[in-house]
């Protein structure tokens, strides 16, 4: 019979603390939230909170502020704008990858559970490591690449030529698709992921670019490319509406017109 274990550190213990509300109120809701410091060498385990909802701001971000400022100094997580621009507050929500700043407490129902992003190396409580997720991302060049020379002022473009930058550019880089992709899971050292490949067709419909099939040639690999198996996981997750899976369809299809002859 075969036995499979998870690696070290992945097991959830079962000893989590229970911290009480901070103040007399009525109204509270218990936040279950994932806890591992790598510098005790123990297990995860799952931390529960009771946090006055009537004291605290009406997002996640804002109750997990009011946790570390009231109640537990030691959680650690990453924000910064607060406004969903920056991408650092992503983390699993309720079952669902998304960032803290835009998800409400209305939102959910029954307890508030809070887990960093799904198959990521964990750097300590709700912080994973994305290494190499930002190193998949600069590896498709993210950036324009020209061969003519430089005009005076800057690279000019078409109202049209412009609209199809949309829908692609807002993307902030949270890791929440990638990171809710199965293939993703699986193939992560390989497979660039809906994140990066997103990023790699703006800059390949992007009209200023001169450097297409140079792009396109960097992509053609049976790993890179084609481990997306179109689950949609990551269009759903989106915390900003975009559609990764239709942008790496797109890509596929000039794939097919490179090979064709009909992309030069």
């Amino acid at each position: 019979m075969v036995e499979l274990r998870l690696p070290k550190n992945s097991r959830i213990s079962s000893s989590g603390k229970e911290w009480e509300a901070i103040g007399k109120s009525k109204i509270t809701r218990p936040f279950r939230i994932y806890r591992y410091d790598p510098d005790t060498q123990n297990n995860p385990r799952i931390d529960t909170y009771h946090v006055d909802v009537e004291a605290c701001g009406p997002m996640i971000l804002d109750a997990l502020i009011f946790i570390k400022d009231h109640i537990d100094p030691t959680l650690t997580f990453r924000r910064s704008c607060r406004e969903g621009i920056c991408g650092s507050c992503a983390m699993n929500i309720d079952g669902v990858n998304t960032l803290a700043c835009t998800r409400g407490l209305s939102e959910i129902k029954g307890d508030v559970r809070i887990y960093p992003l799904p198959h990521m190396p964990v750097i300590k409580d709700l912080i994973p490591d994305l290494t190499n997720f930002y190193a998949q991302h600069a590896s498709i060049m993210p950036w324009l690449e020209t061969k003519t020379m430089a005009p005076d002022k800057e690279w000019k473009q078409s109202i049209e030529d412009r609209k199809k930058l949309d829908d692609l550019y807002e993307c902030v880089m949270c890791a929440c698709c990638s990171t809710s992709c199965p293939s993703y899971w699986w193939n992560s050292e390989k497979y660039l992921g809906p994140a990066a490949l997103l990023h790699a067709y703006r800059w390949l419909v992007d009209s200023r670019d001169e450097n297409r099939n140079e792009r396109l040639d960097q992509l053609e690999d049976s790993f890179k490319l084609y481990r997306c198996h179109t689950i949609m996981n990551c269009t759903r997750t989106c915390p900003k509406n975009l559609n990764p899976a239709k942008a790496i369809a797109e890509i596929k299809k000039m794939m097919v017109k490179k090979r064709s002859g009909k992309i030069t």
